[in-house]
């Protein structure tokens, strides 16, 4: 009786579509002139932590610090990325991954614009006023480029961007310098 799970030729077909479904998974790539602002719980729509998906077991609440296995939430345009999708941003030096949704970005985003929302503070507790600007301190005045389907083991800088309890704003954590080809060739 001929065995399909004995077949050279099975065994070779689903080879070559693990290795490519693989190498589309791995593949690197950038996205250049980001516009990158920032959002908490004071300004969130509601206000608070929660998110559009359920990403990492965070049961729809905003977090992380910006490490490969807690990357920040980040909102953006429907459609911008693919839901809990992690990227990373050479700015800030952390990885984002892709919870919730943002008016603006997705305004940007028809008009042909990426745009990406990056959380700051705590997931329980407002900052208020003085958060807001924090996040309005962290935004660049000049778009940046972000790296999709990153490394795992990139440099993660993860120092709170804005911690709520002692009002310390992360501005001195930017990095206007680099060279995307350090993160993705």
């Amino acid at each position: 009786m001929f065995s399909l799970l004995k077949s050279p030729l099975l065994a070779l077909f689903v080879g070559q579509a693990l290795a490519g479904v693989l190498s589309e998974r791995a593949a690197c790539s950038t996205v250049s002139n980001v516009k990158h602002t920032f959002f908490g719980y004071p300004d969130n729509y509601p206000p608070g932590a929660g998110t559009a998906y359920n990403c990492g077991g965070r049961n729809y609440v905003a977090g992380g610090t910006g490490t490969y296995a807690d990357p920040l939430s980040m909102a953006s345009a429907e459609g911008e990325f693919s839901p809990c999708e992690i990227a990373y941003v050479p700015y800030l030096q952390k990885y984002v991954r892709y919870e919730d949704v943002c008016d603006t970005c997705t305004s940007d985003f028809s008009s042909g614009v990426n745009h990406i929302d990056i959380w700051t503070g705590s997931s329980t507790q407002t900052g208020g006023q003085d958060q807001i600007n924090c996040e309005n301190s962290l935004t660049p005045p000049e778009s940046h480029t972000i790296i999709r389907n990153p490394a795992s083991n990139l440099q993660a800088d993860v120092t709170a961007l804005y911690d709520v309890y002692s009002g310390q704003c992360g501005t001195s954590h930017v990095y206007n310098t680099f060279k995307v080809s350090d993160y993705c060739s």
